[in-house]
């Protein structure tokens, strides 16, 4: 990267770039000093034209205008399929071809740890390729649009009498940031949110407009995909996990109908999501992975990185889940342990993890969840058996922090897997596990954690976000 200072003083200024990278990053041309300029949508090899809206301390950011010479290997507009595309800051990606996003994903991550872990290369294995998202569009189970009223409000707007969503008020506009601002952008449907929350957002515009002279402020919105409760009141009952074979001369059962979908509203609502063959409920408003067509390969392969290598102790017998929020992993992997504990700082998280331990038959002597403190993380997990504990660390996008890691090294799990959807985050704190493991060593025998493998989950298809999970194991 390119930095200089004081920062140049072209903001608002219109540049030709003669260059883009796999990052979107340019280079300002001469007469200007070195300096990266960031542009969404910008691809390598690509001369572009570009304006400058904002400067920052190592770089500025920049509005796509033209691209005059394009990279027809890499951009195809045919395949974008959002008429906001290049306005909404949401997708960065659709003009890729799919392949191609995956590649470019595998080397942010590459990029990543060779930009902030701070190991020297022979540390870093190389990342594995891309693990596939089924569905490219219609994916996203969470949604949160959100709308401004005019400084003097709606009430006082001259347009008040105004009720019929079929004409809502000219400065009314529901959606997402604007690329480059924080002016809303008016979204009436996103493709790559599922087809049950598109059709939540048309009703809840409908709404909005049609009581928009109630609301004193603006607001943000929440609406989710859900499983639909059935008749008696209680989640529809589990689908088995793969069909019962059968004589070829059996006649053919009828497929089992799909379960009914709903768009939760509420942000305090209720959320029912199915990953395999167990069922979870969250608040609405309470972080969940908003992918679920890739939970079932992300909970394989590390319930896969846990056992394929057993320590010369034996299979793991215990698992530790930090940062286990509703409990996805801790649950999902439990019928493998003998005991599971989940750890977390949010006492709803806890709440609704060990409902959902009950939801789906787990007895709390062998699957407990507890609120943990974070000056002493791991108090209530002593007993576990270092030997043959893995350990699952799936922190917010802050990543987590020295205080944690020192108590991690000094328990001393045999295996632990990082998931985490900040790639750069985990590369830093990755680099910590990795170099503190090294000076302070690891148990009575001063082992140390080498980080074992690298692979990135496409969670968020049509965007510049992966998730990540690195493997570490003592030596």
């Amino acid at each position: 990267m390119y930095v200089c200072s004081p920062t140049p003083d072209f903001c608002r200024s219109f540049l030709t770039l003669p260059f883009a990278t796999g990052n979107s990053l340019s280079v300002a041309p001469a007469p200007h000093r070195p300096w990266v300029i960031i542009t969404p949508h910008a691809l390598p090899g690509e001369k572009i034209r570009v304006r400058v809206y904002d400067n920052g301390r190592l770089s500025s950011q920049a509005d796509l205008l033209e691209v005059i010479e394009p990279n027809p290997e890499w951009r195809d507009m045919a395949r974008v399929k959002c008429k906001y595309f290049t306005q909404c800051s949401g997708c960065q990606y659709q003009m890729l071809s799919y392949a191609k996003q995956l590649e470019v994903k595998r080397d942010f991550v590459v990029r990543a740890y060779a930009n902030y872990s701070d190991l020297p290369p022979s540390a870093v294995p190389e990342a594995q390729t891309t693990i596939s998202s089924p569905l490219q569009f219609h994916y996203r189970t969470k949604i949160t649009p959100h709308f401004d009223l005019p400084r003097k409000g709606a009430r006082n707007a001259p347009d008040r009498t105004l009720v019929d969503p079929a004409h809502p008020p000219d400065w009314l506009n529901i959606g997402f940031n604007r690329i480059g601002t924080r002016k809303v952008l008016d979204i009436e449907e996103c493709p790559i949110a599922t087809q049950t929350i598109n059709e939540g957002l048309k009703s809840m515009r409908e709404d909005i407009v049609r009581n928009i002279h109630t609301y004193k402020s603006g607001a943000t919105l929440c609406l989710r995909d859900s499983l639909e409760l059935g008749p008696s009141g209680s989640p529809p009952p589990p689908r088995s996990p793969s069909p019962r074979l059968v004589p070829i001369t059996a006649p053919r059962r009828p497929s089992p109908a799909p379960e009914k979908h709903v768009c939760v509203r509420d942000p305090r609502g209720t959320v029912r999501e199915r990953v395999g063959d167990k069922l979870f409920e969250y608040q609405a408003s309470a972080f969940f992975q908003n992918n679920n067509a890739v939970l079932v390969p992300l909970t394989a392969y590390v319930r896969a990185a846990i056992f394929d290598r057993p320590p010369a102790a034996g299979p793991p017998s215990h698992l530790i889940d930090a940062y286990c929020g509703s409990g996805l992993f801790a649950i999902t992997l439990a019928p493998r342990f003998a005991r599971v504990a989940g750890i977390e700082i949010a006492p709803e998280g806890v709440r609704a993890a060990q409902r959902n331990a009950a939801l789906n038959g787990l007895d709390a002597g062998h699957c407990t969840f507890v609120l943990g403190d974070a000056a002493d993380v791991f108090a209530q997990v002593r007993d576990f058996p270092r030997e043959r504990t893995a350990l699952i660390i799936d922190p917010p996008r802050k990543g987590t922090d020295r205080r944690f890691v020192d108590q991690m090294i000094a328990f001393g799990c045999e295996t632990v897997v990082y998931v985490s959807c900040n790639v750069h985050t985990q590369a830093r704190d990755v680099g910590m596990i990795v170099s503190l493991s090294e000076q302070l060593g690891v148990g009575p025998q001063k082992r140390r954690y080498v980080l074992e493998s690298l692979r990135g989950f496409d969670l968020f298809p049509q965007t510049a976000h992966v998730e990540s999970v690195a493997v570490l194991r003592l030596v």
